[in-house]
């Protein structure tokens, strides 16, 4: 999925600046990253507030276009809500380009959970322990989501660890990496047939 947002140079930083930006509609942002300065931006903040609303969006490599410069490529790294509030308070965008290393946590997905033996026939239940892991790519190789098949769970087998995720060449689980073996899923109460 592709991404595309607009945004225009500001000049005016600092707290007073920024909220006279919300009050408008406008949400500041700063894109930094690559050997470039960094740059403060204003984003139209509806905008960016349901793009957010996808989990996609999260993962994916953003084209953004500032006024008067070349577009870019970009990832989002931080958002900052309000307390309670509908309202975005500021967005940072990380340069990259196809070769920029990046580590960035992606949600799983789970998928035969609901057809697995522990469950369909022991009476077991699942729960799920972790919802998002971190990975180590090149940034053209991101992807949207993980994908964790749990045909396998049963009384013999009650828990999936990150080991048991099958990842695409260049991805790389950055626990695995320090030496952690996590426990993704866990099978409870299953009974043996």
């Amino acid at each position: 999925m592709t991404f595309e947002i607009n945004a225009v140079a500001r000049d005016a930083q600092g707290t007073g600046a920024s909220r006279r930006q919300r009050r408008d509609g406008r949400l500041p942002a700063i894109v930094y990253g690559g050997d470039v300065a960094p740059v403060a931006v204003s984003l139209d903040h509806n905008s960016m507030y349901y793009a957010l609303q996808k989990e996609a969006f999260h993962t994916a490599l953003i084209k953004l276009n500032i006024e008067g410069a070349a577009s870019e490529q970009v990832l989002v790294r931080a958002v900052q809500y309000h307390p309670f509030k509908q309202l975005v308070l500021h967005v940072d965008l990380q340069r990259v380009n196809d070769a920029t290393v990046v580590e960035l946590k992606v949600p799983l997905h789970f998928i035969n959970g609901d057809t697995c033996l522990g469950v369909k026939m022991q009476g077991g239940s699942i729960s799920t322990v972790l919802n998002e892991v971190m990975i180590r790519c090149v940034a053209s190789k991101l992807p949207e989501f993980v994908t964790v098949d749990l045909s396998e769970l049963s009384a013999l087998k009650t828990s999936v660890h990150l080991s048991d995720i099958k990842l695409a060449d260049g991805i790389e689980l950055v626990s695995l990496a320090s030496g952690k073996d996590l426990g993704i899923v866990n099978l409870n109460g299953a009974k043996a047939v």
